[in-house]
């Protein structure tokens, strides 16, 4: 494979699924292909019990400078073909991810890779970091599924700066409003992301899905979550281990 064609890259290590936007020609903008393909392998990764982290990150020293326009204009008189709805069918399969998602940002986060952020759990950047939402600038209606998940996110009045002007906001902007969660200096991007995500690994994965669920507004799964806690057998383990001052072996996980 010809190391400069636009592609998902994937790993998984000590329980960390890493999934790499790489376009590096194009400041890792996503193709039309690596739109359509990124719901199959967040499926495959959900499906395969040693992931229980999942880290989204992109090539070299960028995020993602959202969607490759030329991809998109190559197949605009194609009837069947719906840029947004491409783009609208990825992020949500990346919100319902059932483990733990990170974006971990440098350089440009902008439109699509913006999009694709907000529908991680969290989101870590690096000092330097520039973020925008930016359909204003092309004519394009924002999807309403993408815009609540943004004014959930950050609130109205700064998604309505956003999407209005399409300006670009550096991270103490980003961090201030809610959009990203941590901001590192230089060069400490991965080693704190690393860290992080690996405590994640260790964690109960019951209290994880339950508490990504309720985060979402679920109201109606109470019950479930009350007899997935009495059947686990997570909780005695948990506070067995900590009476023990020894690291818990929770067993139970999101193929339970």
């Amino acid at each position: 494979m010809d190391r400069r064609e636009p592609r998902l890259e994937h790993a998984v290590a000590d329980g960390v699924a890493t999934v790499v936007i790489s376009n590096p020609a194009k400041r890792n903008a996503m193709t039309a292909a690596m739109w359509s393909a990124l719901p199959g392998l967040l499926a495959r990764l959900a499906a395969d019990p040693a992931v229980r982290v999942l880290v989204l990150t992109g090539a070299g020293d960028t995020f993602c400078a959202g969607a490759d326009i030329s991809s998109l204009r190559d197949r605009a008189g194609d009837p069947a073909y719906d840029p947004q709805a491409l783009a609208a069918a990825a992020e949500e399969a990346l919100a319902a991810f059932p483990r733990p998602t990170l974006a971990a940002i440098r350089g440009y986060c902008v439109g699509g890779g913006s999009q694709l952020a907000a529908a991680c759990d969290l989101r870590f950047a690096e000092e330097g970091a520039s973020f925008g939402v930016t359909p204003a600038k092309l004519g394009i209606v924002y999807g309403g599924s993408s815009t609540r998940r943004l004014v959930a996110l950050i609130g109205p009045a700064a998604a309505k700066h956003l999407l209005f002007s399409g300006e670009l906001i550096d991270t103490a902007r980003a961090l201030r409003n809610g959009l990203v969660d941590e901001v590192l200096p230089a060069g400490e991007l991965d080693k704190r992301v690393d860290a992080y995500v690996r405590t994640l690994a260790a964690r109960s994965q019951l209290t994880q899905a339950a508490a990504k669920e309720f985060a979402t507004g679920r109201e109606d799964r109470d019950a479930y979550w009350a007899q997935q806690a009495r059947l686990s057998g997570d909780t005695a383990e948990g506070v067995a281990a900590f009476l023990e001052r020894r690291a818990p072996r929770f067993t139970w996980t999101t193929q339970s």
